[in-house]
């Protein structure tokens, strides 16, 4: 096993995961099977209960794991399956270090950080590298390990540690470096400074580490000086020293740091010749390589534009629906649509605030009736719900498409009790516990009292109705996609949920004209929502953005872009789109 640990220095948020994800693809391009490992050095046991506002979206894997958005990042570069144990955390280890204590593992011993928490690190590293992430079945040959935070930070020092032994138990051919450093430009002649990067380097060094490989950030193509000067200071060649920009899009990374040698750096260092990879592998590699290049050129060939409005309560941090921003890039490439997204805090939409900040109010509104779809993503809490309820009923009376997924399921149902059936007091149990008709309660099974962990996650079953086959657009598409054959009616997705719609209310909607169309196997949990007369007005429970992958867009995402597109033809006097789309700014990954 060669595993490659990728560290970060001078600032967080440095874009560590999209190198490390990029690496990763580019060892696949060559036949290679790669895995990838994501150290988060905070006490918390996973991400499920932090907020999306500080630390970016919850990423859900299969097998239910609340992990960090960087897991996501390598599941759609690499298209592989992780477990909740890639995702490795100072809560997880110092719980497992504590459970082995009271058992008497440890029994006459005196439990340190150095040995046993660090030997325990290396451990789950070791045991996790080996497990498959795809269909092969086959233990992967690389293993990416990305060392959340900063070199120097307090609360990642035991990892560092961890790392630096690391290196002698697989030996120096099994194990390279590579640091993410930021490169600023100061001053007005835009002068490059490499003095931030020489630190970093030195405080890694102080630790026992030494990077073989330095991936420079910056907004434009590192200086020949300034690299000269990188590779001298901080004891590497000037191949070591990889010149990583601001790019379009975080598609074109790979490519940017193939271009400069990575693989041949690589080859010799990690002596990856040496690893026995079938022909068949070297051919899906050589596939792979040839369709991420033209996905790239794709991407900047896109001129003609679909508006989507993101109606949400977390879009002062755009991370926060990181994964369904991607799966709307990943649709716009498949239907060549350059992709505007517009944010909109869902609370501007609500009535009460036209009074507050009617200029705000007056904005959010304009740009949801010039988007031609509206998507209300997943969410927690009452803050901004009235908004996605307008903004849920502008939609349907106005034959927008709409995707609404997880709250954005369960608030158009609450609009459509509201406005279409009648029911002017209808709510959810998360939002009034105390209203006369709740339309969504939360599931009998799951904790009110306790957060982490107790939600309904991970990959579960819906099953397709009868009588659906005929009419179902949601359903059309996951066949198209060959997600269902005509002879199985279930399709699997991650859920991320704890409230669901009221059975006893369904048959009242279905009257109405909302059908759910996709329920679970006991067919009282409700999991997909469509309208029938309506171009595209769809809901799911679940989450479909967590498996949509670049070269294969999510069903629900790719109609609901694909509808966007097909309205977007049919409107008129629509006002001219602000330069904040994704596409219209440089992608600072």
């Amino acid at each position: 096993m060669k595993y490659i640990l990728i560290s970060g220095g001078v600032i967080s948020g440095i874009g560590k995961g999209i190198f490390a994800s990029s690496l990763g693809l580019l060892l696949k391009t060559i036949g290679l099977r790669v895995t990838a490992i994501k150290i988060d050095p905070y006490m918390n046991i996973d991400a499920g209960t932090m907020s999306p506002i500080e630390h970016g979206e919850v990423f859900v894997l299969n097998d239910g794991g609340e992990v960090d958005l960087d897991l996501g990042n390598y599941e759609r570069f690499l298209d592989i399956t992780l477990t909740k144990d890639n995702n490795i955390t100072t809560g997880k280890i110092y719980q497992k270090v504590i459970n082995e204590e009271r058992k008497g593992d440890y029994l006459g011993k005196t439990v340190q950080v150095v040995p046993h928490v660090t030997d325990a690190m290396q451990e789950w590293i070791e045991r996790v590298a080996a497990i498959p992430v795809d269909e092969s079945g086959e233990k992967p040959d690389v293993c990416i390990i990305e060392l959340g935070g900063t070199v120097g930070d307090i609360e990642s020092a035991p990892f560092v540690e961890a790392m630096r032994q690391f290196q002698f138990r697989v030996g120096y051919k099994n194990f390279a470096l590579g640091h993410v450093s930021l490169v600023p430009i100061i001053g007005p002649v835009g002068e490059q400074k490499s003095k931030p990067t020489q630190a970093t380097i030195r405080e890694l060094r102080s630790l026992g580490l030494s990077a073989d490989l330095i991936a420079c950030r910056c907004s434009t193509t590192l200086d020949n000086d300034v690299q000269n000067k990188i590779s001298m200071f901080c004891h590497v060649g000037k191949d070591q020293v990889l010149s990583v920009r601001d790019v379009s899009s975080t598609y074109h990374v790979p490519l940017l740091i193939r271009e400069q040698g990575v693989l041949d750096f690589l080859r010799k260092r990690l002596d990856l010749d040496s690893i026995n990879i079938s022909s068949a592998q070297i051919e899906k590699g050589e596939t792979l390589l040839k369709q991420w290049t033209k996905l790239t050129i794709d991407h900047d060939r896109l001129s003609q534009p679909v508006i989507i409005a993101l109606v949400g309560k977390y879009t002062n941090l755009q991370d926060s629906y990181l994964s369904v921003k991607k799966s709307l890039e990943h649709s716009g490439l498949r239907c060549e649509r350059k992709l505007i997204l517009k944010w909109i805090e869902a609370s501007y939409l609500e009535a009460e605030y036209e009074k507050e900040g009617p200029e705000k109010y007056r904005e959010s509104w304009e740009d949801l009736k010039s988007a031609d779809g509206i998507l209300v993503p997943g969410g927690f809490g009452t803050r901004g719900t009235e908004g996605k309820i307008a903004a849920a009923r502008y939609a349907r009376e106005n034959k927008v498409p709409y995707l609404g997924i997880c709250l954005g399921l369960q608030v158009a149902v609450i609009e459509f009790a509201r406005n279409v059936c009648g029911l002017e007091a209808a709510n959810s149990e998360e939002l009034d516990k105390n209203a006369i008709h709740q339309v969504v309660v939360n599931m009998p099974e799951i904790s009110t009292t306790h957060l982490g962990g107790t939600m309904r996650l991970g990959l579960r079953s819906t099953i397709f109705q009868n009588g659906t086959e005929s009419w179902s657009t949601i359903r059309k598409l996951y066949e198209n996609a060959q997600s269902i054959s005509k002879d199985d009616h279930h399709v699997v997705e991650r859920h991320r949920h704890r409230y669901e719609v009221n059975p006893a209310h369904v048959s009242m909607f279905e009257a109405k004209g909302l059908h759910f169309v996709g329920r679970d196997e006991t067919g009282e949990r409700m999991e997909i929502m469509e309208l029938k007369d309506h171009p595209f007005f769809i809901g799911t429970q679940f989450h479909p953005e967590y498996l949509s992958r670049p070269l294969k867009p999510s069903p629900p995402f790719l109609g609901f872009v694909m509808a966007s597109a097909e309205f977007s033809k049919k409107s008129v006097l629509k006002s001219k789109p602000k330069t904040n789309g994704i596409s219209e700014t440089h992608n600072q990954f």
